[in-house]
């Protein structure tokens, strides 16, 4: 068994905990609260896309938790929680062939309206710099960050 020992919380305040079965074509169980989900291969894998995918559930966990860290980033560089309210945020997670396995990469877009580029650009960067799954994936998961106009 191995362990990382690099930068840890230093209080935990919450732990998710899920069971899996079956792998890509199984089952998932969060606990507290309960979450049952049916998991399979998306189409373009080969798969029937009768349930979800780990991609699908990582670009939700990590645009909620994006959306979350830009709150804390606006109160910084005083954006007015009205106008966050009305920002929208978009993860595209993609999985291809990296050497005998598979990798994946992921291209974040933000909407913020009512917010000028410069100032958006600025939250966006912090926001990532802030952000505990793009903390995660630093250096790891080569990520583009991108401000549009709308996500429509």
């Amino acid at each position: 068994m191995s362990t990382y020992t690099g930068k840890e919380p230093s209080n935990i305040s919450y732990t998710a905990v899920a069971d899996v079965t079956g792998g890509r074509n199984g089952h998932a169980v969060s606990h507290n609260p309960d979450l049952s989900l049916d998991l399979d291969t998306p189409k373009a894998m080969g798969g029937e896309e009768k349930g979800t995918n780990p991609e699908q559930l990582f670009a939700i966990g990590w645009g909620a938790c994006f959306q979350g860290a830009m709150g804390l980033a606006g109160k910084e560089l005083r954006v007015a929680a009205t106008k966050l309210a009305q920002s929208r945020v978009r993860v595209h997670v993609s999985l291809g062939d990296e050497g005998e396995s598979f990798g994946i990469k992921a291209r974040i877009e933000v909407a913020l309206p009512g917010i000028d580029e410069e100032t958006a650009r600025r939250l966006v960067d912090r926001t990532q710099e802030l952000c505990p799954y793009s903390k995660a994936t630093a250096g790891n998961v080569p990520t583009e960050l991108v401000v549009v106009d709308s996500l429509d």
